[in-house]
């Protein structure tokens, strides 16, 4: 008898057909194909800090972990020193008061969060704003729990904010969520404190949830701000906050969430349903980098990445791509050449030619569908070499 991986009879859930393997896990199979062959390709795709976390941090983990009784199950509501020490954060470099007990969830990262505030806020089919261009997984885990997505346009001319005369022309029956990401990814452009005036306006009269995604305001930037400042916000805007990008911990998968108490209760309710906590001695370490102090955050978030970013400017401009100098985040954003067909066909020969892997643009939505994004988050001497290779390509 033929002995068969599994029944064919057997089929996946129909919400596997509304969404596709994610981009960068598709893309990097090749590039390590490429690899396997010796191919030596300089990956400035994805935002995955290179960096280390700060000493204290993981003398912290290091420390904790050896203590017999670390090891249990911890509470989903994170421990009352991690808590604290977000709330502390907040007050420290936002200026926001929170009540550590009640207005804060800790996450195993932001996109976790989008499913748990999902699921909390929206029943299928339900509709999401969703920015575009945008972070794909506001879209893809929105069809896998079965919303309607309606997106809104961010376009250059606007400085990638919203355009506040078209949203309320739009029909907003049935939306619950806006999804919002200030500084902005892809398109590096920075929070302003207008935008967040009129998101939580918009929000209070439409009875619409505000979700701003905030985990790049320490990168290449000094002007950090967070929509919960603005009265009221607290009502009905939820923020994220990260410490993969701000703190070097992409794999540690520690984040939060901000809002007000009753928020915080719905998402709990699905969270304590899906996970058991987080490893103490983690969520300690947490805590510690939190602590870490202006001069660390200097170093770390904006000295190393001024020097990646004159390279990744460098590299656009070899190119032919043009791109705004305001931007701030660990990306740099640029409209490709009009003599660029599409904007494949600029990424594939880098990779091909090149050997070096950037992000074509229409990942993220179709207004950006002529643009390319390099990450800042690999070394000086990587981001030299990968300009002398695209250089020795493309020569003018």
């Amino acid at each position: 008898m033929e002995d068969r991986q599994f029944n064919p009879n057997i089929r996946p859930a129909d919400r596997l057909a509304a969404v596709k393997e994610y981009y960068f896990s598709v893309k990097l199979k090749e590039v390590a194909r490429m690899n396997a062959e010796g191919k030596d390709v300089i990956s400035l795709a994805i935002g995955s800090p290179d960096m280390p976390p700060s000493p204290k941090t993981i003398e912290t983990l290091c420390e904790e972990a050896h203590k017999p009784d670390a090891h249990g199950y911890q509470p989903t509501v994170g421990i009352p020193e991690l808590r604290r020490a977000m709330a502390a954060f907040y007050k420290r470099w936002y200026g926001v008061d929170l009540d550590p007990d009640s207005e804060i969830q800790p996450l195993i990262g932001s996109k976790e969060g989008i499913l748990h505030v999902t699921l909390a806020l929206a029943n299928p089919g339900d509709r999401v704003l969703v920015p575009n261009p945008g972070y794909p997984t506001y879209t893809s885990l929105s069809k896998l729990l079965g919303e309607q997505i309606t997106y809104y346009d961010l376009l250059p001319e606007n400085g990638w904010q919203p355009d506040f005369d078209a949203l309320e022309q739009m029909d907003l029956t049935g939306v619950k969520i806006l999804w919002s990401n200030y500084p902005n990814m892809p398109t590096g452009a920075n929070a302003r404190r207008e935008t967040y005036e009129k998101l939580v306006d918009f929000a209070q009269r439409h009875n619409i949830v505000i979700v701003n995604d905030n985990p790049y305001s320490f990168i290449l930037n000094h002007e950090r701000l967070s929509i919960l400042q603005v009265p009221g916000a607290k009502q009905c805007c939820i923020e994220f906050n990260s410490m993969s990008k701000s703190h070097n911990m992409p794999g540690w998968r520690v984040g939060m969430l901000a809002t007000n108490a009753e928020f915080v209760k719905w998402i709990l309710k699905v969270k304590s349903n899906i996970d058991s906590g987080t490893f103490r001695p983690m969520q300690l370490a947490a805590a510690a980098a939190y602590q870490n102090d202006a001069e660390w955050h200097e170093e770390a978030n904006f000295r190393v990445y001024a020097e990646r970013r004159a390279l990744a400017e460098q590299i656009m401009t070899t190119l032919g791509c043009t791109f705004d100098p305001s931007q701030v985040g660990m990306f740099l954003w640029g409209r490709i050449p009009d003599s660029c067909e599409d904007v494949e066909q600029l990424t594939e020969k880098v990779l091909h030619e090149a050997r070096v892997f950037i992000t074509p643009g229409f990942i993220f939505g179709s207004n950006g569908k002529r643009y390319i994004r390099i990450s800042l988050c690999a070394k000086k001497e990587k981001l030299a070499e990968a300009l002398k290779r695209i250089q020795a390509v493309f020569k003018h």
